[in-house]
């Protein structure tokens, strides 16, 4: 779509001839001063807005405009809505959302030994699903084994690389893709073999030799960077997903996964209130219950951090920033939940997770880029529960803990 017609200025008329002077003699003309108004002096193209106030007045008034033209556009805007969230948001016949399936799945078994020296890791800060892999990857200590590119959304929605170049490695801002050398997520997908036409999603594990998608599952991803990477890793001995504790993190991946996870997104993209009902109400039951059961366990699993806490964790640490707001789960914010609020405050001071959450990015992500359910990209501020400051606070949480206090120290060795 082109704003050529309505950013160029208007063609102005031309001025007539002039008439050749019938007399031989003619009194010297006055010179003639020209008082240009700041507006006109300036090269700049008249504000579309400012027509079409203008235009507006000139046709009612003050008024409203009238009834017809006000149904009009809003039958207009809700078909061109609906076109585009059927391509954002792919929905059942009910209008709930339906999110597509990972096109490229693996296993920590999957993985050729010779392959782990060659991973390379595609995230976007916004992307809780990203996100997840960037704190498993940050707990076990492979920031160096496992390097790592950052997109930003485009103003089409697409996962888009800087020019900048980024001093320090370690620092988590959008970047350049420095595997590829590529401008779009998209390229990097294209250049595998086969090429690829699908969806372009973070996070996405690349094999930088062989020049193939090895994965673009966060699940799957996270379990990799957990188990299938120790000889690589700084933290071999961290578990996020232990033996004795599988069955009950797949219990609560269970209910977490449809309900919260993307439960947030079933309510956002909703484009029926049938759908929307649904998936809100189930939404908050599902933290009600978290809710209640986070009054008599530090973490969803008991005493130990689990791959299923930072799944949750990601969609938490969004929720009123941007969830509550623009994906209308107004019910409650994650402020107003004492022991949520809390855990994910214990979970946010684990060194190193702290740096990974741009909270900026985040913002910007969600209202910025999601054009069809903020046309406007008008960004609020910053709820004051999501502040760095106020994520520090003390939070108790230890005192659940049933056995040595110290275990916590796994983490920070």
């Amino acid at each position: 779509m082109s704003c050529t017609s309505l950013l160029s200025p208007p063609n102005l008329p031309s001025s007539p001839p002039l008439k050749k002077p019938s007399t031989a003699k003619l009194a010297k003309p006055k010179p003639i001063t020209c008082h240009v108004s700041t507006k006109m002096s300036s090269n700049q193209p008249p504000d579309p807005t400012s027509l079409l106030s203008s235009a507006a007045k000139l046709l009612w008034g003050p008024s409203l405009p009238p009834g017809l033209l006000i149904s009009t556009v809003r039958t207009a805007w809700n078909s061109t809505w609906r076109i585009m969230m059927s391509q954002l948001a792919p929905s059942d016949p009910t209008l709930a959302y339906t999110r597509p399936p990972s096109k490229f799945r693996a296993t920590p078994n999957q993985i050729p030994r010779q392959a782990q020296t060659s991973l390379h890791l595609y995230v976007g800060l916004p992307c809780p699903w990203a996100h997840r892999t960037l704190i498993v990857r940050a707990l076990k200590g492979l920031n160096d084994a496992v390097p790592v590119s950052i997109a930003a959304p485009g103003q089409d929605g697409s996962w888009q690389f800087s020019s900048t170049l980024i001093p320090d490695p370690n620092t988590l801002v959008p970047g350049p893709d420095n595997a590829n050398g590529f401008k779009t997520l998209k390229e990097v997908y294209k250049s595998r073999a086969g090429g690829y036409a699908g969806r372009s999603t973070v996070p996405m594990l690349w094999d930088v030799k062989k020049r193939e998608v090895v994965c673009n599952e966060s699940y799957d991803i996270i379990q990799l960077f957990n188990s299938g990477l120790n000889e690589l890793a700084r933290k071999p001995g961290l578990d996020l997903s232990p033996p004795p504790l599988k069955q009950k993190i797949e219990t609560w991946n269970s209910i977490i996964y449809p309900n919260v996870n993307n439960g947030v997104y079933r309510c956002g993209f909703a484009q029926s209130q049938q759908a929307y009902d649904t998936a809100v109400n189930e939404l908050f039951d599902a933290l009600d219950m978290v809710e209640d059961h986070l009054g008599s366990s530090r973490f969803l699993c008991g005493d130990d951090l689990t791959l299923a806490d930072v799944c949750l964790f990601t969609t938490l640490i969004r929720f009123d920033l941007a969830y509550n707001v623009l994906f209308k789960c107004t019910k409650k914010k994650l402020i107003e939940y004492p022991n949520l609020h809390a855990y994910m405050r214990d979970i946010y001071q684990i060194p190193e997770v702290a740096e990974t959450c741009n909270f900026t990015s985040i913002m910007e992500g969600y209202y910025k880029t999601l054009f069809p359910l903020n046309p406007g990209g008008i960004q609020p501020v910053m709820p004051s529960g999501s502040e760095h400051e106020i994520l520090c606070r003390p939070h108790n949480r230890d005192s659940l803990s049933v056995k040595d206090k110290s275990a916590a120290a796994l983490y920070i060795s």
